[in-house]
Parts: structure tokens; C-alpha cells; sequence
């Protein structure tokens, strides 16, 4: 079927507007030459990336998937998918009717740079590429508030510097930090996020030098996917245990590309083991699933597909049919189709709340 014929199709069977909490629009570091300084400009030519990353002799994604995209998001004049803005309006925005699309960019970012100060330097590099380069192009591409997180206080200052730009949706970090993203390092970001009135926005991944699995780096591909999750429950447990949402109570955060199948048993767990700990954790005014429900919000995309249906639909009622926002992870190889993603057997009503109402509602997008 032709796009046109797409478009009609899905004109005739849906009303449903979307917006998609996860695009990576890609970039280089010679993009960035406009908003770096001449000291950085040459350190980025002398010395490069020099990141935490464990992978750091060649790229961890199949190579059946270069870029870890799909075949077809290599724009056909050149370039990378996700670097062209009229071939991404053509095959994602337009294609789908997207109405906004809030970019996740991911390198290169500056987060879990080796050097600080050109971590935050390149942070604020593609803060100001994806405004003039993208959102300038097209208001729909809201931008993702990229802080260099190692660097808490600089972290906060570029947010500080950002206040009242509607331009930006989160505050974007990753999932591996070097430390547990409870402890108190990292909370001058989230007092700084409040007072912008934005969420925390964490994207799986990161250049911390840690793996996600407790004993190193995992041997395939698959685990290094599947445990995602494992490094989402670490985070938001310790967020929790650590008395984060006590500090801020307006704080939310957005767990984005790590599934969402976790999150009802991860609840379970925390207050069975809090019933009986309890007086470990003085500060906690509420039982963990309190917490978890109140104050985390989590993506579509990768989405855990039980063999039956009926059971997709129960753990999407544990979490909260308010708390779970579309994404579709344009342009990765694992990309979700708007059209097709979100069961049917959900009814209208709540397929308008993921499709777009409750990212309408936690963004404010008018």
C-alpha cells in the first residue's frame, strides 16, 4: 500500500491523533561546529569522544542493522537515518500524522563524557542544534533538555538557563548512570527540573561504564536488550528508596524504551519487602507503589506482546492506562508502526489516552 493509500486508510478507521514521546534525530559533531567554542571546537578535532562506555572497539548493534535502523530510514541523498528533516517529515511525521514528536537525541550528546566540561559543552551544542536545526523547521519536533548528568551543578545550570522555553519537553539523562539516579548527586537536576515545570525524561542506555547486568557485560545482543528492564527496576527503585519524591513532590519522570512489563511486579515486590523494613526507611511517607504510580510515566515502544492479548491489557491496567505514552523509536530497526501498535481491543477511549492524550497532559502541549 502507497503512503496515499495509508493515509486514507487511516483517515477512514481512526480520528486518533498521535504523539511520539520517542524520535532520535541523529547528528554529527561537525554539526555542532555553530554553538561550540574555538577551545572545544579543537579539542573535539584532537581528541574526540572519550567516553565511559564499555563498548569501546566498534559498534554493539547487529550488523545486519547498521545505525541500529531500519533498512528503509537512510535518506536517498546521503546521510544517516533521522539526519535529514524533509525525508523524517516524509516517511514518519507526515506519513503518520504525527502531531508532536518529542526527539531523544543520543549521540552525540556529551552525556558520560570522560572530560566534564566538554560533556557540558556538547550538551549544550545539541540543545541548540535540535532548536535551530529541527524545531525551527518544524514546531512539532520538540526537544529534548540534554544535560551533562555527571555534572550535576552544570547540569542545573543549563537547565536554569532554558526556563519558560516551551521548545523543550524533558530534561533528558540515561539509564546508566554512575551512580544509583537516587542518590543525592544527581538531585540538584531534579530541583532544577521542577523549577522549569519540566519532567525527567530517562532513556535506556548510557556511557557510565557499568553494564546492565550486576556481574559485566553481557555475550549477545539479546541480553544486552532484555535486561533494559533490569537497569529501568534499579533506577526507579532506588529514586524511590532514596526519598527523591519526598524532596520533590512535583518531580516526574518518563522511563523511555525500557518496556513497561516490570513495572506492576516491581510495585508488588517494594511494598511486600517495605511492610517489613520499614524502619530502615523513616523518610517514606507512603508505601513504593505509591510512589510509582504517582510519579512514573513509561513508553509503548518495546512493548511486551503475550501470547495473549487479554494479558497485555491487564498489566496495562496495573500500571495505570493514564501513565503510558506512545512511542515508536523512529528510526531503530525496532521501530513501532503508530498504526498498528496500540490493540484495538483497548476501545477508542483509552487508545486517544496512550496515542496522545496523556503526553498532551504531562507535557502540556497545547
Amino acid at each position: 500500500m502507497n503512503i496515499e493509500a495509508r493515509q486514507i486508510d487511516r483517515s477512514a478507521k481512526t480520528k486518533l491523533q498521535i504523539i511520539d514521546c520517542d524520535i532520535h534525530p541523529k547528528a554529527s559533531v561537525e554539526d555542532y561546529r555553530p554553538y561550540l567554542s574555538n577551545r572545544w571546537w579543537d579539542y573535539a578535532q584532537t581528541y574526540g569522544a572519550r567516553s565511559h562506555h564499555g563498548y569501546v572497539k566498534g559498534f554493539p548493534y547487529p550488523k545486519a542493522q547498521p545505525q541500529a535502523s531500519r533498512r528503509d530510514s537512510w535518506p536517498p541523498d546521503g546521510g544517516l537515518p533521522a539526519s535529514n528533516y524533509e525525508f523524517m517529515r516524509q516517511q514518519h511525521l507526515d506519513f503518520y500524522g504525527i502531531e508532536y514528536g518529542v526527539m531523544n537525541p543520543l549521540s552525540p550528546s556529551g552525556q558520560g563524557e570522560q572530560n566534564d566540561e566538554y560533556s557540558a559543552a556538547l550538551a549544550f551544542a545539541c540543545n541548540e542544534f535540535q532548536l535551530n536545526h529541527w524545531n525551527a523547521l518544524d514546531p512539532r519536533l520538540k526537544c529534548s533538555l540534554v544535560v551533562p548528568y555527571e555534572d550535576p551543578e552544570a547540569s542545573r545550570q543549563e537547565i536554569r538557563s532554558r526556563i519558560g522555553d516551551r521548545r523543550f519537553a524533558h530534561v533528558l539523562m540515561l539509564t546508566r548512570t554512575a551512580e544509583l539516579m537516587g542518590r543525592r548527586r544527581y538531585w540538584p537536576i531534579y530541583e532544577a527540573a521542577c523549577e522549569a515545570g519540566l519532567p525527567v525524561g530517562v532513556h535506556v542506555f548510557g556511557y557510565s561504564g557499568r553494564a546492565a547486568s550486576n556481574t559485566g557485560w553481557p555475550s549477545f545482543y539479546i541480553e544486552e536488550m532484555t535486561e533494559h528492564s533490569n537497569a529501568c527496576q534499579a533506577q526507579v527503585t532506588s529514586m524511590i528508596m532514596e526519598g527523591v519524591f519526598e524532596a520533590f513532590p512535583q518531580l516526574k519522570m518518563v522511563f523511555i524504551e525500557g518496556g513497561f512489563g516490570w513495572m506492576p511486579s516491581l510495585g508488588h515486590r517494594l511494598d511486600r519487602n517495605w511492610k517489613r523494613m520499614r524502619s530502615g526507611l523513616p523518610h517514606l511517607t507512603r508505601a513504593p507503589s505509591e510512589y510509582l504510580h504517582d510519579h512514573f510515566w513509561v513508553t509503548t515502544q518495546p512493548m511486551e506482546e503475550p501470547e495473549n492479548p487479554a494479558h497485555l491489557v491487564d498489566i496495562m491496567a496495573a500500571i495505570g492506562f493514564d501513565r503510558i505514552l506512545f512511542s515508536s523509536d523512529y528510526p531503530h530497526w525496532d521501530f513501532d508502526d503508530p498504526f498498528v501498535v496500540v490493540p484495538a481491543s483497548l476501545g477508542d477511549e483509552r487508545r486517544k489516552q496512550i496515542y496522545s492524550g496523556n503526553a498532551r497532559a504531562l507535557y502540556g502541549f497545547e
